[in-house]
């Protein structure tokens, strides 16, 4: 900001400027991203990045000159993600996890790292993206490259006795490094015998995620997790400790204490039911993903009266929780069953990029100063656009016959999403159009009366603002 001043003082055009450029390398480093790190197809990180480009989710963080530090915060989170997954050999071959090959990288993503968390404070959840990613995903790149590659099929052998299948051949060396497993913790990432693997195959997703952790839990070499695992636990280690040092520093900053917020900025946390609580808070979850899924009806503040407490269980609204909580569940259960096979991380960082980014304004584990907040929803809408084209991809190759009508549906909502954030924008181009619309979209929330009351006084139409005080009041 003191940039932007000492460059074009407080006209506010080039204040939006800059937060249009940070978007535009935003999306450009999410799509360099999907295509390093999750997808490895170009095509489908740029049909990511112009999916996650267009979505009307948001405008708030990238009109509103307030919303930089949730568009700075997430350039510095993907570049910090990107410096971690630089700093580790995903070329290793051997039977430990893999090293660390690039300290300086490491080194770079901690600092990118706390950059992002000075900006905003969701910033920091890029370090347990990191180590979830590195252990989930690069700790397994030795033994896909071991085998030749997730996607090559083994040569076929002549047939044999039961006893030949199984033979194993001697473990070969390159530069120095074991081109074979040797029977360590890699070996409980795949099914420890054909028959394993033909009874693993068969079953659906859940009885696949239950063989998977059931087969990883009776191994008989996790005895040798902690050896084989040093060098991703000594990664853990350092940035675990180190965010504990940035966490300490941060409330320190802070004078050793939260921020201190009123019954309005958020009702539900002043609640004295604990049942109220949880049904209102797990709601506000399936709320903000349905914004991301369906954002329809979207306003500058979601607070005082905008969104009625839940406090019954017998409330409808508690169905929308139900079906949040069945859907993440099938989604972390595939993502356990991907890891058995190694493949299809894209589910993993879709759903590491979604919920991560979210846990601070959650009310997890601090209240928070807002109901619902759509620029807080900035960083986690990358994970949304993720599965979002991950499950196009799925789609269109189940319905082979009906790909055109896929992407041509697809192609009709990029455009109804980019209509609607062009109308967005034109929400936010004066005082009076932000305030007037707020009015007209959550007519029972307080908040943006007052706020239309306060612009109509100043422009001494005093019969209108009195009007809306009192419904304020109300």
């Amino acid at each position: 900001y003191r940039l932007n001043i000492l460059l074009a003082g407080m006209n506010p055009f080039y204040f939006h400027a800059v937060n249009v450029i940070l978007h535009c390398l935003v999306t450009l480093v999410l799509m360099y991203t999907c295509d390093k790190a999750v997808f490895k197809d170009c095509r489908l990180a740029f049909v990511t990045a112009l999916f996650f480009a267009v979505h009307p989710i948001h405008t708030e963080a990238v009109t509103g000159i307030v919303g930089r530090a949730d568009v700075l915060a997430c350039l510095l989170f993907l570049l910090a993600f990107l410096s971690y997954n630089r700093s580790v050999d995903q070329l290793y071959v051997g039977e430990h996890f893999p090293p660390t090959a690039s300290p300086f990288f490491l080194l770079l993503s901690l600092f990118l790292g706390t950059c992002a968390m000075l900006v905003k404070e969701t910033g920091i959840t890029v370090f347990g993206v990191c180590l979830v990613y590195d252990f989930f995903s690069l700790s397994c790149n030795g033994l896909k490259l071991r085998n030749g590659g997730i996607h090559q099929r083994p040569a076929r052998q002549p047939a044999a006795s039961p006893s030949a299948s199984l033979h194993v051949p001697p473990a070969g060396r390159e530069n120095g490094k074991h081109r074979f497993a040797h029977r360590s913790t890699w070996s409980s990432c795949h099914p420890a015998s054909p028959e394993g693997g033909q009874r693993s195959g068969g079953l659906s997703v859940p009885s696949k995620a239950m063989w998977a952790i059931r087969s990883y839990l009776t191994a008989n070499n996790n005895q040798n997790f902690l050896y084989t695992a040093r060098p991703f636990l000594k990664r853990a280690a350092l940035v675990i400790s180190y965010v504990i040092l940035v966490l300490y520093f941060r409330l320190w900053i802070m004078g050793g204490s939260m921020p201190m917020f009123s019954e309005q900025d958020n009702p539900a946390s002043f609640s004295p039911y604990l049942l109220t609580r949880f049904l209102t808070y797990s709601y506000l979850l399936a709320f903000n993903a349905w914004l991301l899924l369906a954002p329809i009806t979207l306003c500058y503040d979601w607070q005082v009266g905008s969104i009625p407490l839940i406090e019954s269980i017998w409330d409808v609204r508690n169905l929308a929780t139900v079906f949040l909580v069945l859907v993440m569940t099938l989604l972390s259960l595939h993502c356990i069953a991907a890891f058995k096979k190694l493949e299809h991380k894209e589910v993993l960082v879709g759903l590491l990029f979604l919920v991560f980014p979210f846990i601070p304004a959650s009310n997890l584990f601090f209240r928070v100063g807002f109901v619902v907040a759509e620029r807080v929803l900035y960083m986690p809408s990358m994970g949304y656009c993720i599965l979002f084209v991950h499950g196009l991809k799925k789609l269109s190759t189940w319905l082979n016959k009906w790909r055109i009508t896929v992407l041509t549906l697809f192609a009709f909502l990029l455009l109804l999403f980019s209509w609607k954030t062009v109308k967005q924008n034109e929400i936010w181009l004066s005082r009076e159009s932000l305030f007037s619309s707020g009015v007209k979209t959550l007519p029972h929330n307080a908040k943006v009366h007052y706020n239309y009351a306060n612009f109509l006084k100043d422009q001494g139409r005093n019969v209108e603002a009195i009007y809306h005080y009192k419904t304020a009041l109300k």
